[in-house]
């Protein structure tokens, strides 16, 4: 048996933790460079509000109903998410972390699953104060459907056990939405499931094995075994190797200025090389992406993408900075209007699964360096210390957050107060 937990509109639910002024109030939490809504409350959702409109079209309704309007605060939210899966963690066998709100657990061997999952839910909400559904059932889609309904259906309280349901039960439960509504199952497959009459959940649990393979790929048959209670999708607790890593970013304005595209490339260097490190990864091949504004149809588009292949396997922030910048001085072009700048790392292996090169000493001692800086960020704030030499009091390049809230949980200033 497995179970599905996640936050209720997660991103909202964290900022509501350190305002409890905002309980029965909307919020709407913004996408980067508070574009569009990402996250609403359900007191959010009933004013009209829906995911992914465009901030700047609903100004007028959020201000009529003094909707709560945050920018994306990804340091509170990574940090909110990593003690809910503690949380969980300690309460069942193993978990496998799908998302930064969810996560499937293994129930393996434990008793009275339905009183488990009240207590998840329970625990998660007294201790971090985050309110969660959670679903249960023999299949990791089926919890999945599972965790749909128990925040659909306000009777649920939070919780539906699959095995609870009499098989009547079962089949009005999967009949009871559209069967886009199932993980896996995309706004085109369900077009093209729809147009061979699988209009529900139900529909596709009962659908010929024979049909689904001549028509859709080998995740829809397996999508529908599982909603019939087969096993085909596998619990996988240790997260399946990295292939690559990449982090970017659009501005909030067009850049021109080199300096501050430097500035751009160094932090998404320094993030990535950071996560080589968290993760105990080594890679042998940088690369950069910049593009122009390509909706700025009066000037011509420009996007490049280039890759570097180092003479080893490394982790430490100078010798991926090094080559990143390398990238950026070839290809940086003065009078482009840039909109996003990026880098990716790939030819990812574990560390210990490298061979040892000739500098393995200076390595090692760059790669110390690179971990004590790690240190005093994790405990001062992302970007307390650098490597870059570039003034980063540049807002050109910068995310527009301009209604981000503190980082509560991650900066010492920000640290709520007492008293």
């Amino acid at each position: 048996m497995y179970a599905l937990i996640d936050g209720n509109s997660f991103y909202a639910s964290c900022e509501r933790v350190f305002r409890p002024d905002l309980r029965h109030r909307p919020v709407v939490v913004l996408s980067n460079n508070d574009g569009c809504i990402v996250t609403l409350t359900a007191e959010a959702k009933a004013l009209g509000l829906k995911r992914g409109v465009p901030f700047y079209q609903v100004k007028d309704i959020i201000r009529r109903h003094q909707v709560a309007v945050f920018s994306s605060n990804y340091e509170l939210y990574g940090d909110m998410s990593s003690r809910m899966m503690n949380i969980i963690a300690g309460l069942v066998p193993a978990i496998e972390v799908y998302s930064i709100d969810e996560c499937f657990a293994d129930l393996s061997g434990l008793d009275d699953l339905t009183t488990l999952g009240f207590s998840i839910r329970k625990r998660i909400g007294q201790w971090i104060g985050i309110p969660a559904c959670v679903g249960i059932a023999p299949t990791k889609t089926l919890a999945k459907y599972c965790n749909h309904l128990a925040k659909k259906i306000p009777a649920l309280h939070g919780v539906l056990n699959w095995n609870d349901l009499s098989f009547s039960r079962q089949e009005k439960a999967l009949a009871y939405q559209g069967v886009e509504e199932i993980w896996g199952i995309g706004s085109q497959l369900a077009m093209r499931l729809k147009k061979l009459g699988i209009q529900t959940p139900l529909d596709l649990a009962q659908a010929s094995e024979s049909l689904l393979k001549q028509c859709f790929p080998i995740n829809v048959i397996q999508t529908a075994r599982e909603l019939r209670g087969i096993e085909s999708i596998e619990f996988e607790p240790t997260p399946p190797p990295r292939k690559r890593i990449l982090r970017s970013r659009s501005f909030s304005k067009d850049v021109f200025d080199r300096n501050d595209l430097l500035s751009a490339i160094t932090m998404h260097a320094e993030e990535a090389a950071r996560v080589l490190r968290q993760e105990h990864l080594m890679t042998s091949r940088v690369g950069i992406f910049l593009y122009s504004n390509r909706f700025k149809t009066e000037k011509p588009v420009y996007a490049t993408m280039d890759a570097v292949d180092l003479a080893m396997y490394v982790n430490d922030t100078p010798t991926i900075l090094k080559s990143a910048v390398t990238l950026l001085e070839k290809h940086y072009v003065k009078g482009i209007a840039y909109k996003k700048a990026g880098i990716i790392l790939e030819n990812i292996r574990r560390k210990g699964e490298t061979t040892e090169d000739l500098f393995g000493l200076v390595r090692e001692k760059q790669e110390r360096l690179s971990e004590t800086l790690d240190q005093i960020n994790n405990k001062y704030g992302n970007g307390t210390i650098c490597f870059s030499a570039v003034k980063r009091d540049s807002e050109d390049w910068k995310m527009k957050r301009e209604m981000k809230s503190p980082s509560y949980t991650t900066r010492f200033p920000d640290v709520l107060r007492v008293g």
